[in-house]
């Protein structure tokens, strides 16, 4: 029961939770929030009595059946009146029980329905709270924490940072720093009359501030590195502790939903995870005031505003922020390989990330180990132990009369509790340390009051106590890992520690020899031990596997094999040296800062191993990619659930079924994706940057020729097409994608869409820097690309992590070879990290995108050909490639999901209602018409102008060409809303439909849609 409606309960609360945010509830005056604060404890209350009276019944059942037994083996002869009491008794007895189960289920519908009421309370707590509309004020800015990020010029980090934005008024104009000071000062001198006033007068001042100043939101504050702005002013932002107070101009702007999460690249759901921490939404930095002023001098102002706890959290936060600083001394003039040896003993010490590069969160999350970058258990747990390990040596020594009074484990649980809950506020109360410090007081008090409770019980219960006192903890991948991950681990420790103890007593036989005796023993407790450590990394490794491919997409093989000693050497050598490091600082620091050495030396030493190890060649495909949905997860549940009951309880042969079921439906989507023509528009993060590729299926295994025959064998054929189109007569944003993440986030989606192969990868739009000279800083000796590099530099990475046949590029590229060359020699030797994606090292020749440039399969399923691209013309304006793509077989567009490629949608379309779906032959037998069209050709055209000119060419030079002279199916525009295609050339191709990346209409469509 426990198990069934803790499980019910936290279902039941994520269901309301999604739900209410896909159908956006509005806010019900009939739950009152204010009572969202005490719901919790009602549940409490509920569920203490609900395990009461099961408690008792299930007593109540075992007594009775005690004493039946007994009176079978002590017969006697009843008289009537026993036997008419009896009746009495029993009749009674079963009505209580009746009673009994009526309440209990009475008692567990309530708590349901109380969770999904407690659920929603707290999603219209966060509606109520939220910035629902885009806008530019002055505000009082309140640092809440330690930032998530640095503010760096040099590495383009940008400065992110919760906090609370107060005394809010619109912006009217620009404000300098220095009429921010000024607010500043009309803010002390109102907040001390207003101090004196409710000092000295009892009539409130309704007229001290207006309704807007006493609106709060808790944001996000967001200060990247732009060019021109004063990066100076930015950067002391890095010098802002928990609890200092400033005033700022910024944008507040609201979060973005998960609906427009589907543009994400990566799949992250940046909305669920602000919401998750309890953000308002985003604000950027304009300008700030000069001067801060801290919490120590404001607080006499708002010693009756702010709750003793909450300052007790921002004195820790200030510690966290000193220790930051300790460690950030000299930063600039250290090498990248010390910093990021510090940066990852700060995170292990404090849960400090914000110190850690790219580069070396995608090192951990190559080799499986980014898990150990987190604040876990195991820290919580190890300060907990030594803590409480040194007070009671000190008690044994000098005040032993202590356990007179109080007993020796409970001074060591309350030691144990007392550091578990300090560290964890120390290290930001994340979810892990949360649940240590919880659990180890849940276990305590069931030690303490005697109660049968299993640990595995306790877990459950706080996890459901989390989700009661926070709903939104539900929408965290801490909370999951964090639950999920213990449970294993107490479960595989249960049934191993027993299966261990059948082996070491059988091995303790009387033997001739206590030497012989004793080394066997020895060696059969080593060879134990590296086998349960073996079996607990793969156990685990299995069970979090699908749970980390639905949370992150993807998961690294390498993890199995890193982890074997990886965990070890973390959690036996360098945490414990690094929590001894920082109780020695509060005393010693010259101490401390010498064991930081030794642990900053084996971590700089561990990843150099590590880089090695994940750069050897014959080992470079480390990712699994594979999409994972509700239903796998249940079938890899059903899966497990003869290994997680008790052994005997049902047979483990029963995990067959679910288990070929799973391994042919894992492999069925993996066929899904390219059994059907998709071409699938790809996210980049860049509106004006685009990508799509398209999966065509062979059908026909006898095409002849080399290559065919191998693009036969991988059952599809791929094709990559790229495009910038920012216009070139209007001033745009400059992209902030690199060809470094472009291309990460470019084969991610790639290899989640089974394609390891490219037959072409097409570039649409030219680039003056294949033209330019080769622009090289003497400083560093790098290589500097500029903007218009950015998408052939992105072809020479995927080039080299993809097999790619073709590489067709618009307009000259007479410099592609040096810049290519260059560029891999210090992207090899400056991204050592990435080596491991490299599969070949060979170069690929770019082949021009001209005008009848064309490709096709031999047997004619398939064809490209180019439309435009006349770069023989010296005008870099007519050099842009627009591709048709014709095919017997109709090829859905859709717009990838990277959260759930195999549910992607259908892209939204706008259909042309001026120009009929085919040009000839039309029948009026609708059935007959939709049966032929399904039948007819097809064509896509991918387009790509950022002037006007290329179609004003096209329409001078070029003819509406039938495709092979034969009736016409349903053609397809695709491109970007700002093309310069205009009526004429609609019609001239005859397009049925438009389809635009950035989902705006385009003009030229809605003008033919309007005559």
């Amino acid at each position: 029961m426990y198990w069934l409606l803790g499980s019910l309960v936290i279902i039941v609360m994520m269901g309301v939770l999604a739900v209410a945010d896909s159908l956006a509830i509005p806010i019900n005056s009939l739950i009152e929030l204010h009572n969202a604060n005490s719901w919790p404890l009602l549940l409490v209350i509920i569920a203490i009595v609900l395990i009461a009276i099961n408690q008792r019944q299930a007593l109540s059942t075992k007594s009775v059946n005690v004493q039946k037994l007994s009176s079978k083996h002590q017969p006697s002869q009843p008289s009537f009146s026993q036997d008419t009491s009896k009746y009495f008794s029993s009749s009674s007895k079963f009505s209580i029980r009746i009673v009994n189960y009526l309440l209990i289920m009475i008692l567990a519908m309530g708590l349901v329905m109380g969770s999904a009421l407690q659920s929603l309370m707290g999603y219209q707590q966060a509606e109520a709270t939220k910035i629902t509309e885009s806008m530019r004020v002055q505000a009082l800015v309140t640092i809440e924490g330690i930032s998530d990020s640095v503010y760096d010029g040099v590495t383009n980090s940008g400065y992110r940072q919760v906090a609370t934005v107060s005394h809010i008024s619109p912006l009217i104009s620009e404000l300098t720093a220095q009429e921010l000071d000024s607010a500043k000062v009309n803010y002390f001198t109102s907040m001390e009359n207003s101090l004196s006033n409710s000092l000295f007068d009892d009539t409130p001042n309704e007229s001290s501030e207006s309704s807007d100043s006493n609106i709060e939101y808790r944001v996000l504050l967001n200060a990247y590195p732009k060019k021109g702005s004063k990066s100076a002013q930015v950067a002391d932002l890095n010098q802002l502790r928990p609890g200092d107070q400033l005033f700022m101009t910024l944008t507040l702007a609201p979060l973005a939903t998960s609906e427009q999460a589907l543009n994400n690249p990566s799949g992250f759901d940046s909305y669920r995870w602000l919401r998750g921490r309890h953000i308002d939404g985003v604000a950027n930095i304009v300008t700030t005031s000069t001067s801060s002023f801290a919490l120590d001098e404001s607080s006499a102002l708002e010693a009756d505003s702010r709750s003793y706890l909450k300052r007790f959290r921002t004195r820790i936060d200030q510690g966290r922020w000193q220790l930051r600083q300790h460690f950030y001394q000299e930063w600039a003039g250290q090498t990248t390989a010390t910093q990021q040896a510090k940066a990852v003993t700060l995170s292990l010490l404090t849960g400090d990330r914000s110190l850690i590069n790219r580069d070396t969160k995608d090192l951990y999350q190559l080799a499986g180990i980014s898990h150990l970058l987190a604040i876990s258990g195991t820290h919580v747990l190890f300060l907990a132990i030594m803590l409480a390990g040194t007070v009671v040596f000190l008690l044994n020594r000098l005040y032993p009369a202590l356990y007179r009074h109080i007993p020796r484990w409970q001074v060591r649980w309350w030691v144990m509790i007392s550091a578990a809950f300090i560290y964890a506020l120390f290290t930001g109360f994340d979810v892990p340390a949360a649940r240590t410090a919880w659990m180890l007081l849940a276990i305590g008090l069931v030690r303490l009051t005697l109660l049968p409770i299993s640990t595995m019980r306790v877990l459950l219960a706080l996890a459901v106590l989390m989700a009661w006192f926070d709903s939104y903890v539900l929408w965290q991948a801490g909370y999951w890992l964090s639950f999920i991950a213990v449970a294993l681990l107490l479960k595989y420790d249960s049934a191993s520690q027993s299966q261990n103890n059948s082996v070491l007593s059988q091995s303790e036989k009387p033997l001739s020899q206590h030497d012989i005796k004793y080394s066997c023993i020895l060696l059969i407790k080593v060879w134990l031990t590296a086998k349960r450590v073996f079996k607990l990394q793969f156990w685990l490794f299995i069970s979090l596997l699908p749970i980390t491919l639905l949370l992150f997409g993807k998961a690294s093989l390498w993890g199995l094999v890193i982890n074997l000693f990886a965990i070890g050497l973390f959690g036996w050598v360098i945490v414990p040296l690094n929590l001894l490091a920082g109780l020695c600082y509060l005393l010693w620091p010259a101490l401390a800062d010498s064991i930081w050495v030794l642990v900053r030396a084996i971590i700089g030493n561990l990843h150099d191993l590590i880089t090695w190890l994940t750069s050897l060649p014959a080992l470079s495909e480390a990712w699994l990619y594979t999409p994972v949905n509700m239903a796998i997860l249940l079938m890899v549940l059903l899966a497990m659930l003869p290994w997680l009951l008790p052994r005997g309880l049902i047979s483990r042969w029963l995990a067959l079924p679910p288990l070929t079921l799973l391994m042919m439906t894992v492999y069925a989507n993996q066929q899904s994706l390219a059994t059907s023509p998709t071409l699938y528009m790809l996210p980049t993060g860049d509106r004006y940057i685009s990508a799509a590729v398209l999966q065509y299926p062979i059908m026909n295994n006898e095409v002849g020729g080399k290559d065919n025959k191998a693009q036969s064998a991988k059952g599809s054929v791929s094709w990559l097409f790229l495009a910038d189109h920012r216009p070139s007569a209007t001033r745009t944003m400059p992209s902030t994608l690199t060809a470094e993440k472009l291309s990460a986030i470019l084969e991610q989606q790639l290899r989640t869409l089974s394609i390891k192969r490219l037959e072409g990868l097409v570039v649409q739009t030219s680039s003056a820097g294949l033209t330019d000279t080769l622009t090289i800083n003497e400083a560093d000796h790098t290589f500097k690309p500029n903007a218009s590099e950015l998408l052939p530099m992105t072809v020479a990475r995927i080039s080299q992590r993809l097999p790619t046949s073709q590489y067709w590029q618009a307009g000259r590229s007479d410099r592609w070879y040096e810049r290519e060359k260059f560029y891999k020699e210090t992207s090899e030797s400056n991204n050592a990290n990435n080596a491991a994606h490299v599969t070949t090292k060979t170069y690929i020749s770019p082949k021009s995108c001209e005008k009848n440039n064309s490709w096709q399969l031999p047997n004619g399923d398939l064809s490209l050909q180019a439309m435009t691209g006349w770069s023989k013309i010296d005008d870099a304006s007519v050099w842009d490639c627009t591709l048709a793509i014709d095919s017997r077989l109709p090829i859905q567009i859709v717009q990838y999901n990277a959260a759930d490629p195999l549910n992607s949608p259908l892209a939204t379309s706008q259909l042309l209602t001026a120009i009929p779906a085919t040009a000839k032959n039309t029948q009026p037998d609708n059935q007959k018409l939709t049966m032929q069209a399904q039948s007819l050709p097809s064509r896509i055209v991918v387009n790509a102008d950022t002037h006007q000119r290329v179609w004003q060419l096209w329409s001078l030079l070029c003819q509406a060409e039938p495709f092979d002279d034969r009736a016409y199916g349903h053609h397809t525009w695709l491109g970007h809303s700002t093309s310069h295609l205009v009526t004429d050339g609609i019609k001239r191709q005859r397009i049925n439909e438009v389809i635009t990346y950035d989902d705006n209409a385009l003009e030229a469509a809605l003008s033919l849609n309007a005559h």
